[in-house]
């Protein structure tokens, strides 16, 4: 039985008290912590063109400095010896060590998952006192690193200004924790932080994607928009004689609110569009040269497991007679018993075992297995990949 990363507090007991309510730190919430990679292999990360990068300096040519990648060789041999943090998002897209760390947050659903980021930081290094959107575990990987933890901020809190960072310009200290590997912060939406480096450290921050209410109403009213026809239109039959030639009356609002309503309160369009927004992929996924068909990927791959690629995201929606696969932004309906058993299975460990696919006989899971295959969204794990 795997330890819990929440250590002796059950899941149950950090959802009621503690998820998006209050900062939680957990000591040795992974025991004997070992980083994943190595400092100059995040940097090494820093200099690629698909991976998103920045480079905080406290003290550069302007007062907290912010640089994004791709970063040069020399970009980072000409940086002072102290107060600068590496910052390198999605990290668990590319580094399946990464990657792995996600499965100690399955008391949470895996949709909400965004991604890794991980830190490096010479000493002194910091973002400055700030507050996020969205929750985030912070887990100490090398080093230590001094955390204060605040109140609850939001827009109208006080920021510094000429900088593109959005550091609080007024910050109160409720508490002080020094953490060390294996030790993790939690911190709900808003509280504000403020984390140093006490010599060269590494941090990952384990966020979670919550879209804001003016995304999912400019989003989902936009989806809704694009497979409405043209001839539906605002009608008035039951238009009376007006008593001021101008006024927007009563019934008009009437009218309108009800088609609001008619569109807005469809759950299975509600639905599709939620799946579609969370499962969207924050890179696009590589794609090698597609199989042709099920005969050649048996030829070649029965033997191995399907697993999902580190970059993919997948959800699903239980109709009454099939189940809908959300898997990069991409629906699938799935009808069949097989179609619907793999989904699920894909779902909830992230690969199918060979003696799961292998035996697929009807023609809508071969067709959909094909599919997630050449989309990038899975693929056969080959010995020397398994090896790596």
């Amino acid at each position: 039985m795997k330890q819990s990363i929440l250590g002796s507090l059950s899941a149950e007991a950090f959802l009621k008290s503690y998820w998006q309510k209050k900062p939680l730190l957990i000591r040795q919430a992974i025991p004997d912590f070992q980083p994943p990679l190595s400092a100059d292999e995040l940097a090494g990360l820093a200099l690629e063109e698909e991976v998103e990068s920045r480079i905080v300096l406290e003290k550069g040519e302007k007062p907290w400095e912010l640089r994004r990648g791709p970063f040069s060789e020399s970009d980072f041999t000409n940086l002072p010896p102290s107060h600068w943090t590496l910052l390198v998002q999605a990290v668990d897209h590319w580094i399946p060590d990464v990657h792995s760390l996600l499965e100690g947050f399955d008391f949470l659903p895996s949709w909400r998952l965004e991604d890794i980021m991980i830190s490096y930081a010479t000493d002194g290094g910091s973002v400055g006192p700030h507050y996020d959107h969205f929750d985030v575990f912070l887990i100490q990987a090398e080093g230590k690193r001094r955390w204060q933890v605040g109140p609850v901020y939001d827009a109208s809190s006080p920021k510094l200004e000429n900088t593109d960072l959005h550091i609080l310009s007024e910050f109160e200290v409720l508490e002080d924790y020094v953490l060390e590997p294996g030790d993790m912060l939690y911190l709900p939406p808003g509280v504000g932080h403020h984390g140093a480096a006490e010599g060269e450290c590494m941090t990952l921050s384990v966020g979670f994607r919550a879209p804001s209410h003016r995304e999912i109403l400019m989003q989902y009213t936009d989806f809704i928009a694009d497979q409405l026809p043209e001839s539906l239109r605002y009608s008035d039959s039951d238009q009376t004689l007006p008593t001021r030639k101008g006024e927007i009356d009563e019934k008009a609002l009437d009218r309108l609110q009800h088609i609001l309503k008619e569109h807005i309160e469809d759950r299975s369009m509600l639905a599709e569009w939620f799946g579609e927004m969370m499962t969207q992929p924050k890179h696009e996924q590589p794609v090698e040269e597609p199989w042709q068909s099920w005969e050649h990927l048996i030829e070649e791959a029965d033997d191995v497991e399907l697993v999902l690629n580190e970059g993919s995201r997948l959800a699903f929606k239980e109709e009454k007679k099939s189940l809908i696969l959300f898997a990069d932004g991409d629906a699938y309906e799935c009808h069949s018993a097989s179609t619907r058993h793999l989904a699920q299975e894909l779902c909830q460990n992230s690969q199918l075992a060979s003696e799961q696919w292998c035996t697929v006989e009807d023609e809508e899971t071969r067709e959909w297995l094909l599919d997630l295959i050449n989309s990038g969204c899975i693929y056969p794990l080959f010995d020397e990949e398994a090896e790596d």
